[in-house]
C-alpha cells in the first residue's frame, strides 16, 4: 500500500510537460484565373500557410546566384506561394523578361513565363501592403497588374525604386547582389523613347529556384 501511494505521488507530484507553442498560421485565398490559364502545370499552394520565420531561396541564373530571405511575417501567403512555385519547378528554365534602370525605378523583373506580364500560375491572391512598405536595393517583392492581382511575378530592386507602397514585400536578398549589377553592366534593348525600360540585352535565364525553411 505504501509502495502504491508513493507511486501516485510521484505521478500527481511530476512536472508538466509544456506543450510547444504553435506555429501562428495565416489563411491565404488563391483565386483561380480561368482567363489567364496556368502557364505551366501547378496547383495552388495550402489556403492554411505559416505566419513566422524565413524562407531561404537560391536564384540560380545565368548570369550568377542571388539568395534571399523572405520573411513569413510579413507576406505569409506571398512567401508561401513563392516557396511552392519553386518546389513546383515553375520558374525553372524560365527568363526576366524586363530591366529598368531610370532616375525613379532600378529592378529586374522576372516571373512570367511567356513575356513580361503574360504567363501566370492560374490564380492570383491578394496583396499583403501596409502602406508605409519602402524599396531599397535588394528588395524582392511581388509585381502586379493592380489590387489583388498577385500571381508569380516578381522584382528585384537593383538600384531603388521610388514607387508607392502596393507591391508586397518578400524579403531582401542576403547574397548576390553583384550579379544584379552584372546584369545591369549588360545593358538594355534601345527603347524608341531612349528610356531605359525594356528587355535585357544578353538574356536572363533563371535555371532553376531552390527554396527551404530556414527557421
Amino acid at each position: 500500500m505504501r509502495l502504491l501511494l508513493a507511486v501516485l505521488m510521484m505521478v500527481v507530484l511530476a512536472p508538466v510537460a509544456s506543450a510547444a507553442p504553435a506555429t501562428p498560421t495565416a489563411r491565404c485565398e488563391f483565386i483561380p484565373t480561368p482567363d489567364n490559364p496556368a502557364a505551366r502545370p501547378v496547383q495552388p499552394p495550402s489556403a492554411v500557410v505559416p505566419a513566422r520565420g524565413t524562407v531561404k531561396v537560391t536564384i540560380v541564373t545565368n548570369y550568377g546566384v542571388v539568395v534571399a530571405n523572405l520573411d513569413r511575417a510579413n507576406a505569409p501567403c506571398g512567401v508561401e506561394n513563392f516557396a511552392h512555385l519553386a518546389r513546383s519547378w515553375f520558374y525553372t528554365m524560365s527568363q526576366c523578361w524586363r530591366l529598368t534602370d531610370t532616375t525613379r525605378l532600378g529592378v529586374l523583373q522576372c516571373g512570367d513565363i511567356y513575356r513580361a506580364e503574360e504567363g501566370g500560375p492560374g490564380y492570383r491572391f491578394a496583396d499583403e501592403v501596409t502602406g508605409k512598405e519602402t524599396y531599397p536595393r535588394g528588395t524582392i517583392a511581388y509585381g502586379n497588374q493592380g489590387p489583388g492581382t498577385n500571381g508569380s511575378e516578381f522584382f528585384i530592386v537593383h538600384s531603388f525604386a521610388n514607387i508607392k507602397p502596393l507591391y508586397t514585400v518578400m524579403g531582401h536578398v542576403t547574397h548576390g547582389m553583384d550579379t544584379l549589377d552584372r546584369i545591369v553592366k549588360a545593358g538594355i534593348v534601345p527603347q524608341p523613347d531612349g528610356l531605359l525600360d525594356g528587355a535585357p540585352k544578353k538574356p536572363v535565364r533563371i535555371l532553376h529556384v531552390l527554396a527551404h525553411q530556414s527557421r
